[in-house]
C-alpha cells in the first residue's frame, strides 16, 4: 500500500508532484494545486504541461496558458474569467482580420464566390464573439465593480482588434465598390432583382450578415455594461464618457451602404399590383 509506483521504464521520468493532504488543505486547495503543475497523462505514459509535446509546442501553449494574471495574484475570483474571455475576444478579432485580406483579395480577383465562403466564415466568428459575452453576463456587479477598480482607464477603444475590425471594414467596402464599378453596376441595380447579379448579391448580403452580427456583438456590450455599472448621464465609463452616450455608438453599422440601400429600395416600391389579405392568386 505505502510503495511508491515508478512509470514504466524507457518512459520519460516523471517529477513527483506533492499534493496537499487534507491536513495541509482543503479539497478545492488540493485542486488547485494540482491543476498549476503539468498532469500525468496514463495513455502516454508522461507529463503534459512542460510545453514540450508536439501539441504544446505548435499551439505554444507555455506562452498562452501564461498570459494571465497568477491566480494569487487575482483580485477577484472572475478576474480569471473576465480575462480570458477578452483575450479570446482578442484572438478572435485577429482571425476576423486575417480573413478580411483574403476577401478583399477575393473580390477584387473577381472570385466572388471564395469570398463568400470566407465571409460566411467571418460571420461565424462574429456570431462567437457575441456567444462568449453570455459568459462575462454571469458576473455580478459587486464582483465587476471590485475588478474595475485595477483596469486603469481600459476601455474597448483601446483594443488593438476592435481598430483592426473597423479598418478592415473600410478596406472591404472598398473592395466591394471597386467591384461594382468593374462589372457597371449601382448597389441599388444589385438589390432590385436577384438575377441581376446574383454573385454579387450573395457578397453584399454575406457582408450585411457580417454587419448584423457586429452590431449584435456591440449591443450584447451595451446591455453587459447597462447590467454591471448601469447606464446614466452620472455613470462615467473607464474613458470617462457618459453610458448613456454608448447607445447610438452600439448599433453603428461597419457597411452603412448595405443598410442605405434598403431605404432606397423601400422607397421605389407601391402598393399597386398586389392582392387583397386573403384573397387567393388569380381570382376574379
Amino acid at each position: 500500500m505505502g510503495s511508491k509506483r515508478e512509470p514504466p521504464s524507457g518512459t520519460k521520468q516523471r517529477t513527483v508532484v506533492a499534493f496537499p493532504s487534507a491536513q495541509q488543505g482543503e479539497p478545492y486547495e488540493q485542486l488547485a494545486a494540482a491543476i498549476a503543475t503539468p498532469i500525468y497523462n496514463r495513455v502516454l505514459k508522461r507529463e503534459v504541461g512542460h510545453g514540450d509535446t508536439d501539441y504544446e509546442v505548435y499551439l505554444q501553449t507555455e506562452q498562452l496558458l501564461s498570459a494571465q494574471t497568477p491566480a494569487n495574484d487575482l483580485v477577484h475570483h472572475d478576474e480569471m474569467m473576465f480575462q480570458l474571455v477578452h483575450q479570446a475576444q482578442e484572438l478572435w478579432l485577429k482571425l476576423l482580420g486575417h480573413e478580411a485580406t483574403m476577401v478583399v483579395k477575393h473580390l477584387d480577383g473577381d472570385d466572388f464566390w471564395d469570398a463568400a465562403a470566407t465571409l460566411e466564415r467571418m460571420t461565424r466568428i462574429m456570431a462567437q464573439l457575441d456567444a462568449e459575452l453570455e459568459i462575462i453576463d454571469t458576473i455580478t456587479p459587486s464582483s465587476f465593480l471590485v475588478i474595475r477598480r485595477h483596469l486603469g482607464d481600459g476601455s474597448g477603444q483601446q483594443s488593438p482588434g476592435w481598430n483592426q475590425l473597423h479598418m478592415a471594414a473600410r478596406y472591404l467596402e472598398g473592395a466591394l465598390t471597386r467591384a461594382l464599378l468593374r462589372r457597371g453596376y449601382l448597389l441599388l441595380d444589385v438589390y432590385r432583382r436577384d438575377d441581376i447579379a446574383p454573385e454579387l448579391l450573395r457578397v453584399c448580403e454575406l457582408l450585411t450578415d457580417l454587419d448584423a452580427n457586429h452590431q449584435k456583438w456591440m449591443v450584447h456590450h451595451f446591455l453587459l455594461v447597462r447590467r454591471t455599472i448601469g447606464i446614466g448621464r452620472t455613470v462615467k465609463a473607464l474613458d470617462g464618457f457618459p453610458t448613456n452616450a454608448l447607445g447610438p455608438r452600439m448599433t453603428r453599422p461597419l457597411f452603412p451602404a448595405l443598410w442605405e440601400v434598403r431605404v432606397q429600395l423601400t422607397g421605389t416600391w407601391d402598393r399597386e399590383g398586389g392582392t387583397e389579405p386573403g384573397s387567393r392568386q388569380g381570382s376574379a
